[in-house]
């Protein structure tokens, strides 16, 4: 009787055991999979992901802003366009046809060439901006445009513009 009820009482602790490292892997694996839903790549100043606002509402903060005046905030948006000759610049939807065109502090990092659709958040200084016909010529040149598209640019353009400190690049 003795035997017996020893190896019940084996059989139960291993039972438990089991039991409980099958619930902390569980539990690890669904962790895991949060962690990696919020992975970034970083470029340039050390930035955190935490309160930043949607294109949306920059959209809004934009229209508002006189020219010459400046912000400091940080945006999270999706890229439309980067430079194809080095990633000095890249330009995030703010939604309804309206994009922010993103310079780097300093000129001092670039972003990869292949980021057009992925989410960003970016961290600086943003203003409204009256972009000159020299300038607006040049940018596109930069983004591969043709010599039609870019012939037809004949006036300045008021911008919305932003000079990032930091970026993160949302990976998924």
């Amino acid at each position: 009787m003795k035997k017996i009820f020893g190896l019940l009482l084996v059989i139960s602790v291993l039972v438990s055991c089991k039991d409980a490292q099958k619930e902390n892997t569980e539990q690890t694996t669904e962790n895991t999979e949060e962690v990696a839903e919020a992975t970034y790549v970083p470029f340039g100043a050390k930035i955190e992901a935490d309160n930043a606002i949607d294109a949306a509402k920059m959209k809004e903060t934009f229209e508002a802003l006189p020219v010459g005046d400046s912000l400091n905030t940080k945006l999270t948006a999706t890229v439309n366009s980067v430079c194809q000759t080095k990633g000095c610049w890249m330009k995030l939807d703010l939604g309804n046809d309206q994009e922010v065109m993103v310079r780097f502090k300093d000129y001092g990092f670039f972003m990869p060439k292949n980021i057009a659709g992925k989410e960003v958040i970016v961290d600086g200084l943003a203003f409204v901006d009256e972009m000159s016909v020299q300038d607006l010529k040049h940018y596109a040149e930069d983004a591969g445009k043709s010599e039609d598209e870019i012939a037809a640019i004949t006036e300045p353009k008021k911008t919305y513009s932003f000079v990032a400190d930091g970026v993160l690049l949302v990976e998924k």
